[in-house]
Formats: C-alpha cells, sequence, structure tokens
C-alpha cells in the first residue's frame, strides 16, 4: 500500500488526481490542510509520497509550491493532468430555494464566477479545502449551505448535487506533480527512460545570460515547455527560473544540462520523469 501525502480531504481533485495516477493500487491517503504539511509529512517519513498542484491552466502557476519544493530536497517522479469541473451540493433534503451561502476553496470559486454571478442571493465564503466545504456542511448539517467541488464528494459525505460542470472554461486542467524522497525516486521512475525534466537555477546579472541559456537548450533541440521566474528573496532584481523541458534522446538531454551549467548558479534538476497524460 502506497501512502499519499494530498492538500485537502477525501473527495478533494488531490485526491481524485491521485487514484488517477495510481489507478488501480490500494492508497492510504495523508489529508492536510496545507501544502507545508504536506511536505512536511514526507520529511517524517520517507516512504510518504505527495501529489501537488503546481499549475492551472486558468489561474496560472503555483508560486509557493514551487519554492517549497526547492527546498525540500524532494523529487519529482510523475506528473498528472486532470480535468477540474466543479459541481455545487447541499444536503440531500434541500433545494436551490434554501441554499443562502455558498463554501469553497477560493480558486475554485473564482473558475465558477459567471455561475455565481446568476446566483446573487447566495453569500460566497472562502475555505482551505473544496471537498472540506462538502465534508463540513455534512458533518455540521449546515443548513442553507452549498459547497462547490467535485461530483466525487457527494457520495462521500451523504451530500446532494445540484447541478454539475458549473465552471466558465471547460477547458480546465490541473497538472500535479508525483514527488518522492530521493532514495526512492529511482523505484518510481528511471532516469534514462523520462521525456521530461523539472530545472532551476539563477544567473549572473549580465546582459544576455538567459537567452545564452536559451540557445544552447535550442542547439541540442531541447523543447522548453514552461519557464517561470521567481524573485530571490533579499537579492533584489536577482531571479530563479524554473524551466520544464521535453526531449526524445536522454543523452543529448543531459548533454545539454552539462553545457548550461557553466553559464548558470546554483543549477538543480528537480526532477526527471514521465510526461504526465491527462484525464477528465
Amino acid at each position: 500500500m502506497k501512502k499519499i501525502a494530498i492538500q485537502g480531504q477525501v473527495g478533494s481533485f488531490h485526491d481524485v488526481a491521485s487514484h488517477h495516477y495510481f489507478e488501480g493500487e490500494e492508497l492510504e491517503l495523508i489529508c492536510c490542510d496545507t501544502f507545508e504539511q504536506v511536505f512536511e509529512e514526507m520529511k517524517k517519513d520517507s516512504s510518504v509520497i505527495s501529489l501537488v498542484a503546481i499549475e492551472n491552466t486558468i489561474a496560472g502557476s503555483l508560486l509557493h509550491n514551487y519554492e517549497l519544493l526547492r527546498e525540500s530536497g524532494m523529487q519529482i517522479v510523475g506528473e498528472h493532468k486532470l480535468r477540474i469541473s466543479h459541481s455545487i451540493m447541499c444536503l440531500p433534503d434541500e433545494d436551490w430555494a434554501d441554499i443562502t451561502e455558498v463554501n469553497s476553496h477560493p480558486v475554485a470559486l473564482m473558475q465558477c464566477r459567471d455561475f455565481l454571478k446568476k446566483h446573487k442571493e447566495m453569500k460566497i465564503v472562502e475555505t482551505d479545502d473544496t471537498a472540506g466545504s462538502a465534508k463540513n456542511i455534512s458533518e455540521n448539517q449546515l443548513r442553507g449551505h452549498a459547497a462547490i467541488c467535485s461530483k466525487f464528494a457527494a457520495p462521500l459525505y451523504g451530500m446532494k448535487v445540484l447541478e454539475e460542470e458549473i465552471e466558465t472554461n471547460k477547458h480546465n486542467f490541473t497538472r500535479f506533480l508525483v514527488l518522492a524522497d530521493p532514495w526512492q525516486a529511482e523505484e518510481l521512475c528511471v532516469p534514462s527512460q523520462s521525456r521530461k525534466a523539472s530545472i532551476v537555477f539563477s544567473l549572473p546579472h549580465n546582459e544576455g545570460s538567459l537567452s545564452q541559456v536559451l540557445s544552447i537548450f535550442s542547439f541540442y533541440k531541447i523543447n522548453l515547455s514552461k519557464i517561470q521566474s521567481l524573485p530571490i528573496i533579499g537579492r533584489e532584481w536577482e531571479y530563479l527560473f524554473y524551466i520544464d523541458v521535453l526531449y526524445d534522446d536522454y543523452t543529448r538531454y543531459r548533454q545539454s544540462i552539462d553545457a548550461v551549467r557553466p553559464l548558470t548558479k546554483q543549477l538543480k534538476i528537480l526532477g526527471e520523469y514521465k510526461e504526465g497524460r491527462s484525464t477528465i
């Protein structure tokens, strides 16, 4: 049985993504209130794996999670892309006319903005988790309250789905990273069989320093699928660059890393893994 740490409760999108990625395997979920707690669980027990959201096609990157990943020393061993479809649900004996308040995570509420505009009679209250909102309403029998979360949470907490697919944009996907302690990373993913890597580095404050690095990747036919910059706290106008690259030839990819390393500072490979599939 694999122990998987996630942010959120059973029935959350992290839960759904975990079961899709480890399809057919028996999982023991460790539900955490925050992403910081997820990494703490991994540090306490090196056998714990985690799934951590890193970006959404609408809301963008979860910048804080990049920093948590880099500082933790954990390794990326995989990824999964999940279509995010929101439902609104309430207590089983209530209906639309009873709802006065809707609860959910702020990102979920933002993604359902057009739906909520049509229901101005509902007070919007932000919470820490999507499925956790449904759990709280159910356990405390909060009449007049509705939760926005995955439809899979409804049977878990005895809730009634009022409407499915209430998100504004139907092309709404979240990319989750699968993380593990370095000692067990190779058991979950063989680097030489990888086709994707995530890298972080800083650069000297010189003219053209970033373009030189990008030119080397281009020369080695390495495809950059993402580049994200974050300021280095305490060092004005200096940045860390988080880059995702795709490649067909592992040896050529490693040669490109050797070529760019002298041009960078603090270069670190966060993980080499297979490109994730998408599920709906």
